[in-house]
Parts: C-alpha cells; sequence; structure tokens
C-alpha cells in the first residue's frame, strides 16, 4: 500500500516515513508544495496524510483539489486541531483528523482501520494465492494441489505477510510487529522458532522451500 505525507516540517516526514515504511506501506514524501495534485496524481496512492498548515496553500486547498480527482482516504495532521479545523477539514472531505503532536502507534492503527473500511479487505482479500498455494484467511486454512492444513495464529499472520508481499523480501523487525498484534510475547529467537514451525507445517502438505531465508535482510515466499 502507498501513502502520501504531505508535510513540511523534513523532521516530522521523516520520522512519520521511516515509521511506516517500518510496518510495510510504501511512503511517498511531498516535494513539491506548489504542485501537491500532480504529485499526488503521478503516485496514485491508496491514503494520503495532510498537514494543514504548509507553504503556499494550506490543507484545505489541497484536499479539494484531490478530491476533484479522487475519494481516496485523507487523514489530517495538525496542531491547529480546534473544533472549527476539524470540522472544516471533515466538509472539505476529509477522513480523520489527527492533533499534532501525536503517538505513532496511534497513527499507524488509524491508517490501519481506515484502509480496512476503504477496501473492504476482510471481503475482497479473503484468499491469498501465489503460485500453487492458497490461504484463506477466514479459517487460517492453506492448501495445495489437493492437500490442505490449518494453521496456528501465528504461523497464518507470518504466512498472510509474506503472501502479500509476494517476490519482496520482508523484514524480520515488520514480522515481529505484526505477531505482536496477537499480544504474544516476540523477539528475534521467537520469530525464528514460528518461521521453522511453518515451515514444517506447509511440508505436511507437500510444500518445501516455499518460505525462504534471505541472509541479514528477512524472509520472502517463492
Amino acid at each position: 500500500m502507498k501513502l502520501f505525507l504531505v508535510e513540511d516540517d523534513a523532521t516530522i516526514a521523516g520520522t512519520v516515513a521511516r515509521h511506516l515504511q517500518a510496518w510495510g506501506y510504501e511512503c511517498y514524501v511531498a516535494a513539491d508544495f506548489r504542485n501537491i495534485t500532480e504529485e499526488f496524481l503521478r503516485e496514485k496512492p491508496q491514503l494520503v496524510l495532510l498537514d494543514l498548515m504548509l507553504p503556499f496553500y494550506n490543507g484545505f486547498h489541497w484536499c479539494r483539489e484531490i478530491r476533484a480527482h479522487s475519494k481516496v482516504p485523507v487523514i489530517f495532521l495538525s496542531s491547529a486541531a480546534d473544533n472549527l479545523n476539524i470540522l472544516t477539514a471533515i466538509q472539505m472531505g476529509g477522513d480523520d483528523f489527527i492533533a499534532k503532536p501525536f503517538d505513532l502507534p496511534v497513527l499507524v492503527a488509524k491508517i490501519q482501520a481506515l484502509l480496512r473500511r476503504t477496501y473492504d479487505f476482510a471481503v475482497t482479500a479473503d484468499t491469498v494465492v501465489c503460485g500453487p498455494v492458497q490461504l484463506r484467511l477466514a479459517d487460517g486454512v492453506v492448501s495445495c494441489q489437493g492437500q490442505s492444513t490449518a494453521l496456528t495464529r501465528n504461523e497464518l499472520r507470518i504466512l498472510q505477510v509474506l503472501m502479500e508481499n509476494h517476490g519482496k523480501t520482508v523484514s524480520r523487525e515488520l514480522l515481529m510487529r505484526r505477531l505482536w498484534e496477537s499480544d504474544c510475547f516476540v523477539d528475534e529467537n521467537t520469530l525464528s522458532v514460528n518461521v521453522a514451525r511453518l515451515r514444517r507445517t506447509l511440508e505436511t502438505i507437500g510444500v518445501e522451500n516455499f518460505v525462504v531465508t534471505r541472509k541479514g535482510m528477512g524472509y520472502q515466499v517463492g
């Protein structure tokens, strides 16, 4: 998923972008504050994070411009979080308003929730397919060429992330973050144990060498 971050404070923009990238998002940071609409149309993001106070034109202006072309979700970010600005942001087409300073985990949670509601991932992406391997997210069953088996919650989380990023190396950090969502203790060793268990489970249905280790980087399916 690509996010478009429109923030003129370089320190804030860098911090937010790095955090979102650690969660597996592609984050494009605005470079030309005179031509935000042009950058938006070129990058085609799935969500926009929009500061209110910007050079040349404010966030209200750019939200109106974006809305003329797209219904992509927009989250306003601003320290000017008074009722008038919040109401104006929503009236201009914004979907949410987060006051600065904000906690990065809260920002990620709001992004995830808005993406789920907007793109209805739970319904449209009920099954993830990579070659002959199919993963049903609703019940955590993986199948291949007529054989199938149920996965544990951790195995499901790991395989889902890897298959959704088919052809890309997924960092160990991202996988540990996803496992943390299940409220279990996760460290480097715990992740390695869970990946090893997932490989053994896949082998029971004839899927071998599906999860590949990229030394010093993470894992990949292929």
